[in-house]
């Protein structure tokens, strides 16, 4: 996957980023990102008490919505890297009643505190494509590993297997500009192959001229993808 361009932003100047764009996020993203957001949540289809974790789960927009299918005897629980995205979530979380049902940490997808096979599935919507590449198969890994057996995973990210002049024109703007185009098309189903995801189905989709996949994938029984057994927060 040498053709992925690199990210050079820093994970402090994410933060920060994000912290200042938190409060107008939604409208920034808000179309761009719903349809695609909306798909995966129905892909992973969470059901009634149900243990599911997104990664990068921002205002918090997907955790509602999962936070219902799960029902009371669920648990939503949310990570993201910024704490002002977490406060507009967690004022999206109160509003709607949901608070018994939802944990929103902060943090980042590469250390996750949970528990070996804690979760029967996780969302991830266009936060993979923000960890550089050398972290995107750290951070699937960590996936794998707190997924239970037969868990899902549903992942939505721009995408560069059929790249064409929005990709390439969008890659060079994340060249040019990395503190506002943080994020860059990647291989979304062969990322989750490489850390030993299942393939269950993928969804070529295209935004604005952009491509994007969608792509749910399940963990498997595999003697070569060992979990540690560590106890971790969950």
């Amino acid at each position: 996957m040498s053709q992925i361009s690199r990210v050079t932003r820093t994970k402090q100047d994410a933060r920060f980023a994000y912290n200042k764009l938190s409060r107008w996020y939604d409208l920034m993203a808000g179309d761009f990102e719903r349809k695609p957001r909306n798909a995966a949540i129905h892909q992973l289809a969470p059901g009634i008490g149900e243990n599911i974790l997104e990664i990068g789960c921002g205002t918090g927009q997907a955790i509602v919505k999962m936070a219902e299918l799960v029902g009371r005897s669920g648990k939503i629980i949310g990570i993201d890297i910024s704490n002002g995205m977490l406060n507009i979530a967690q004022a999206r979380v109160r509003k709607m009643g949901l608070d018994g049902q939802v944990k929103l940490l902060c943090g980042d997808g590469m250390q996750l505190p949970f528990n070996t096979g804690y979760f029967d599935g996780i969302l991830i919507s266009f936060t993979l494509e923000l960890f550089d590449s050398p972290e995107i198969p750290l951070v699937l890994a960590e996936c794998r590993r707190c997924l239970r057996t037969g868990g899902r995973i549903s992942v939505v990210g721009l995408s560069r297997k059929h790249p064409n002049f929005m990709t390439r024109l969008y890659e060079w703007l994340h060249s040019k500009f990395p503190l506002f185009f943080d994020c860059r098309p990647i291989f979304v189903q062969q990322s989750l192959q490489t850390v030993g995801f299942h393939t269950q189905s993928v969804i070529d989709l295209s935004m604005m001229g952009l491509k994007a996949e969608l792509v749910l994938a399940i963990k498997q029984v595999s003697t070569k993808y060992i979990n540690r057994s560590d106890d971790k927060l969950g």
